[in-house]
Order: structure tokens, then sequence, then C-alpha cells
């Protein structure tokens, strides 16, 4: 991610995140709990220019009608003082998506916000010669057949930032790099699926999340904010003591079978998962500098979805 497109986001969690203080506080007491994530939002905020702080703040602003519908313990009225926060950058490494986390202690309550500003990526995820997918996405470590097949890759890789090569002088890096890099993850993990039933459900859980979660996705060149709930573990859009929900959204399921693997037609850099439950994953690997290291990344993006989460709540601004 480029550094402006990382303030952006960032950005956007900081007033995504005081927008629904300033909402919620004129209801009840709430409180934003400052951390380092804060800070470095604030920082991220200040950086932008003044239109793009109103379309962002518009966008926030979009969405708390909404997200208030959804989640009536946000606005019940009691004692106790509701709290909100950004989660620091290591939960995502653990399979947790959520960026804005909504909580009362009192009722052991908590909600979770996964921002998205002009992108709908689900995870960046990289591929190098020593890092252990398997062992990282679903508990498994890699083969050593996927060691020995990923070696003169990665040794390549290696020889040429030696050199400062940049990828774009490589003759074809789709045949020497991508293709080769491709066919090994594939081969791995249709050979761990057929060895272990269950990871299936657990590469989805590290692609998805191991918590349920709103996706917020702002697109200002339409001028909407869509929301849509992952209630995969029955944790939303639950009840307060005295109201019920305004919109009812459905739980969904993870997958449990692997249905196909295989590369996205006419195309050298893009593969297809396909899963049960109507889940299917396209992951799309790149170079994420202009001079060539030893480690690649994935575009990863949702391209079907079981029909629950297709439903979306356009939040118009």
């Amino acid at each position: 991610m480029s550094s402006r497109s990382n303030d952006q986001g960032r950005g956007y969690e900081f007033i995504c995140l005081h927008a629904l203080y300033k909402a919620i506080s004129a209801i009840r007491s709430a409180q934003i709990i400052k951390n380092s994530s804060y800070q470095a939002a604030e920082n991220a905020w200040n950086t932008l220019s003044p239109n793009n702080k109103m379309l962002y703040e518009l966008s926030a602003k979009s969405t708390i009608e909404t997200i208030f519908a959804l989640e009536p313990n946000i606005v019940e009225e009691d004692n106790d003082t509701l709290n909100l926060y950004i989660q620091t950058d290591q939960h995502g490494e653990n399979a947790d998506v959520r960026d804005i986390i909504i909580e009362r202690k009192d009722i052991i309550w908590e909600i979770g916000l996964s921002l998205k500003h002009n992108h709908m990526a689900v995870k960046h995820s990289r591929l190098a010669k020593d890092l252990d997918f398997g062992q990282k996405w679903y508990g498994i470590p890699c083969s050593n057949d996927y060691w020995r097949d990923i070696k003169p890759i990665f040794d390549f890789l290696q020889k040429e930032k030696e050199k400062g090569t940049y990828f774009r002088n490589l003759a074809s890096k789709e045949e020497q790099i991508y293709v080769p890099l491709l066919n090994a993850f594939m081969k791995e993990v249709k050979m761990q699926v057929a060895e272990d039933k269950a990871i299936p459900n657990k590469l989805v859980e590290y692609l998805l999340s191991k918590y349920d979660f709103y996706k917020v996705i702002s697109l200002d060149s339409q001028r909407i904010t869509t929301i849509q709930s992952f209630n995969m573990y029955g944790t939303l859009n639950k009840p307060s003591k005295k109201e019920s929900p305004k919109i009812i959204v459905p739980s969904i399921e993870l997958p449990k079978n692997l249905l196909h693997i295989g590369f996205k037609p006419n195309s050298k850099t893009t593969i297809y998962m396909s899963f049960d439950k109507g889940w299917q994953f396209s992951f799309r690997i790149h170079n994420a500098k202009d001079i060539i290291e030893p480690s690649l990344k994935f575009d990863i993006q949702i391209v079907g979805m079981p029909t629950e989460v297709n439903i979306k709540y356009n939040c118009k601004w």
C-alpha cells in the first residue's frame, strides 16, 4: 500500500471514529480510548486536504443511522460507558479485520467495523522464501515439497535484488516467477486439503475474520457508503434490553469444502478458489515494489459470496 493510500485509510478510520463518538455521546455516555493506532490515524487525518476531509466526513456521517438501526446496544441509555477505539495492525495478522471496536464492558458486548476507502480487497497476504503460509493461514506447516518447489524462484529473486534489478526489466516475470510460484501454491493447498478436511473452513476464516464484523466501504465517486454484515458466529445484530434491531441481518455459513482451485481464464497472475456455500476468492499476485525483492504480495478479493452477504445497505451522501 502506498503512503498516500495508507494515510487515506487511516484518516478515514479517524473521522469514522469521531463521527460515531459525536452521534453516540449525544444519546448516552461514551468515550474514545486513545492508543498508538489513534495517534497514527490522527496524524494521517492531518495530512489530508480540506476537500478530502469534507468528503470523508460526509461518508462517515452517512453510516450512523444505519449502524444504529443494526445495533440497538450502541444507543441504549444505561449507566455504563460505551468505549470506542481503533485496533492495532497486529490484530489483522491474527485474522481480526476489525478496524474500529465499539464495546460495553458491563454487558460483555462488542461489535467491530472493517473500513475500506475506495477499495474492496480482503487481504494483502505475502508469499516469501521463508514465510510458511500454511502455518499462518490454517495452522498446518507447508510441506517439504512446497519449499523445494519455491526455492529456485526465490533464489533467483534474491540474486536479482542484489543486482538492483527492477521487475519491469525482467524478460517475462509472469513465466519466470508468477506462474511457477502460483502452481507451487495451488499444489500445496490441494495436497493439504486432501489430507485435512478442516482446512477449507480454516482458510476462509483466515481470509475473512475470526470475528464477526460490518464491512464499511466508502465509494467517493458514487457518493455512497455501503455496509455489509459478516455475521458468521452470531454475535452481530443483538437486541438490547429494551429494543430489537430495526434492520435484521442473517447469519451466514463458512464453507467446509474446496470445490476448485485454478488459474483465472487468460491470466498468468490470478487464481480462483471456489468453495461450497457460495464463497469464491481471487488471488492476484504482484510485486509490491519496483525493485525486485524475494517477497511477493497477494491482492485477495471476494468474487462470490452467499446471498445473505450480498445484501448491502447503501448510505447515500
